[in-house]
């Protein structure tokens, strides 16, 4: 036999031996766990799997049923342990249609329409086949909870346990101010873990955030929105479609994140940067975020549909006033946070978190500390420092608010009226202005300017920061 025959026949064996492994590693692929969580408009089926597998999935009607087929792969888990409460799922069946072919029969209430997608192992799990059984529009009532009461109100998620917020009712045509909140995270995205075995960031974020949100309705004027009411995944562009569908003013993120070092500590508040991070730590922890996108299978999605010229423009245009905004509501807030919790950096950061991009609502993430830090996650956990960040945060959007009044909301007409206390102001000092034109300008008296800033004479200098006190009393 020739050389050439010979290296042709070792390629040949080569191919064989590794078609041959490849083969085995696909069979040996097990159904380890399945887990289930229910969101506002979808049910999400996980399937950790010990390696890749190929699957395919189908519908059937008459009755409806969702088939799965799992090439390679042996059921070793009970399905009968999955709570099917509050979903479209009646029951889930399973059966080898070979030796190493898995088929599992989902029985519906409903119609749905599957989506299904392939995930590589991360820091938490392995493996995984995600199925989200979408609801359609005339069964999403059905599968949710009974509707509101009141039709204004917006549907909730399946959260049992959940009592729906009791507002304060404003004068007619004077509609609250809408403050979205978003608890990062959730559902097969944990997000960051602490050192303590068994707490997530998305378990945290949705604590602060529920705090929150009963914080902003317990004021006069101001109405919480969550995002995200219960353990459940939202990709992080429905985030803000969701904030925009509620009427949102503001957008309020909430995280919770680690760092490569556990001894970084300390909260921030960032806003989106058009040129990228201003730092490394805001450029590692953008990316972070960012990257768990792909967890809703949205990573291949394109949003060039429309004209990029006239749409370049418009975004330039809203994203301007939009970023001024978020800027300066974000430094608010990071001053009353750092009243209560160190902070990482004094200022505002800005980075690239795809969940801050929207044009049209000035929009902030908020790092109420590093849960990789042990100390910062003992904090994190506890019920009174959540309700101290969450007293923090409502301080800082009052008075972004009370200074920036939406037109046509209850705030804009207290102001309007004099019957709102206009918070801390900061005026810098001109050439050609003295203490009494500002206290004029402002409509203070001069021993209030004096005393708000420690003066003991009225002697200013130019370039000097003058901290404004407010203006009135506020309405009861």
């Amino acid at each position: 036999m020739g050389l050439g025959m010979r290296i042709g026949a070792l390629i040949s064996a080569v191919m064989l031996l590794w078609a041959a492994l490849a083969a085995e590693a696909m069979a040996a692929s097990d159904v380890r766990s399945v887990r289930l969580w229910r969101a506002p408009d979808n049910t999400r089926l996980v399937f950790d799997l010990s390696g890749p597998a190929e699957h395919s999935v189908f519908t059937l009607s008459a009755p409806d049923r969702i088939v799965i087929d799992i090439s390679g792969a042996k059921l070793a888990t009970d399905l009968g342990q999955l709570s099917l409460a509050n979903t479209p799922i009646t029951g889930i069946r399973s059966a080898q249609r070979s030796a190493d072919d898995l088929r599992v029969v989902i029985d519906l209430s409903t119609s749905v329409t599957p989506k299904s997608f392939s995930l590589a192992p991360n820091q938490q799990y392995g493996n995984r086949l995600v199925v989200d059984l979408f609801d359609q529009p005339s069964a999403a009532a059905a599968a949710t909870q009974p509707p509101s009461p009141a039709a204004s109100e917006p549907q909730l998620p399946v959260t049992p346990t959940q009592v729906p917020p009791k507002l304060t009712p404003v004068p007619s045509g004077k509609r609250d101010i809408v403050v979205a909140i978003d608890a990062g995270h959730g559902g097969e995205d944990p997000g960051a873990l602490s050192p303590v075995k068994g707490q997530y960031e998305k378990n945290v974020t949705l604590a602060i955030a529920k705090e929150l949100q009963r914080q902003i309705n317990a004021e006069k004027g101001f109405r919480g929105e969550l995002v995200r009411t219960g353990d459940y995944f939202i990709p992080l562009r429905k985030r803000t479609e969701i904030a925009r569908k509620k009427g949102a003013d503001l957008f309020v993120s909430i995280h919770a994140d680690a760092a490569p070092r556990s001894s970084a500590f300390g909260a921030s508040v960032y806003a989106l940067s058009e040129r990228g991070a201003t730092s490394e730590t805001a450029r590692w922890l953008a990316d972070a975020e960012n990257q768990s996108d792909l967890i809703g299978g949205a990573g291949n999605v394109s949003l060039d549909d429309k004209d990029k010229m006239l749409a370049g423009v418009l975004l330039d245009l809203s994203m301007t006033a939009s970023l001024t905004s978020s800027l300066n509501v974000g430094q608010k807030v990071l001053n009353n946070v750092g009243r209560i919790t160190p902070l990482h950096k004094r200022r505002v950061e800005q980075a690239g978190f795809m969940v801050l991009k929207s044009p049209d609502i000035p929009s902030i993430l908020v790092e109420t500390g590093f849960i990789s830090n042990p100390n910062e996650a003992k904090k994190l956990h506890s019920a009174s420092h959540q309700q101290a960040l969450a007293r923090s945060i409502t301080s800082g959007v009052k008075q972004f608010f009370q200074q920036n009044p939406p037109p046509g909301t209850y705030v804009a007409w207290l102001r309007d009226e004099g019957k709102l206390a206009v918070g801390p102001r900061e005026h810098r000092v001109s050439s050609g202005e003295s203490l009494a034109l500002i206290a004029q300008r402002y409509q203070v008296s001069l021993s209030a300017l004096r005393s708000a800033n420690n003066l003991r004479s009225d002697v200013i200098k130019v370039g000097q920061t003058l901290q404004i006190p407010a203006t009135a009393l506020a309405a009861q």
